[in-house]
């Protein structure tokens, strides 16, 4: 599948009713197109989408389906102002990331090529200050098991835990984005 035919529509009212943007594309500021988010439906693709401009604020990851209102992805209400594709392309490939205690890659050093549902059981730390994501797409949750706040992960360098969005250092667990 290649970028050109991911989709995501957004609809301002519950059960995809009222005004309505498709969208097949990153998007930093959606505000134009509408003004309140209720629920969406992705026709393909799978994306992120952001409670504030500039992809900041919340995240909320969206596969193929459809979402009657903002609780179905998660979401605290219904502002969402911008979104970004995960390319597809990498979703089949390999996945490689190292996690670091301490800021700038410093401290102690984990490398990861698979899910991690619970960071204290399998590393025993949850403190992850600066990452490198060498292969592929993943997410970060706030809490084990893949629950809490989620932060996207795409191939780069992250000095420090700010650099991914996030207030605090905290990771729970770790998940690959993989086309499921």
């Amino acid at each position: 599948m290649s970028h050109s035919t991911s989709k995501i529509i957004f609809y301002e009212d519950r059960n995809f009713g009222g005004r309505y943007y498709e969208c097949m594309s990153d998007c930093s500021d959606l505000h134009s197109y509408f003004s309140r988010c209720n629920s969406c439906r992705v026709e393909s693709g799978c994306w992120m989408i952001y409670e504030r401009p500039n992809y900041m604020g919340y995240q909320y990851y969206l596969n193929r389906g459809e979402y009657p209102d903002y609780h179905r992805w998660m979401g605290f209400n219904d502002c969402i102002r911008s979104c970004r594709m995960i390319p597809m392309v990498s979703m089949r490939g390999s996945h490689r990331m190292r996690i670091y205690q301490r800021m700038d890659f410093g401290g102690q050093m984990m490398e990861l090529m698979d899910d991690c549902p619970n960071m204290m059981d399998r590393f025993h730390w949850s403190d992850c200050h600066s990452c490198h994501v060498m292969d592929g797409h993943w997410l970060f949750y706030e809490h084990p098991h893949y629950r809490g706040r989620m932060y996207y992960m795409r191939p780069g360098q992250y000095m420090r835990y700010s650099d991914w969005g996030a207030m605090n250092s905290r990771i729970g667990s770790i998940r690959r984005i993989m086309d499921y």
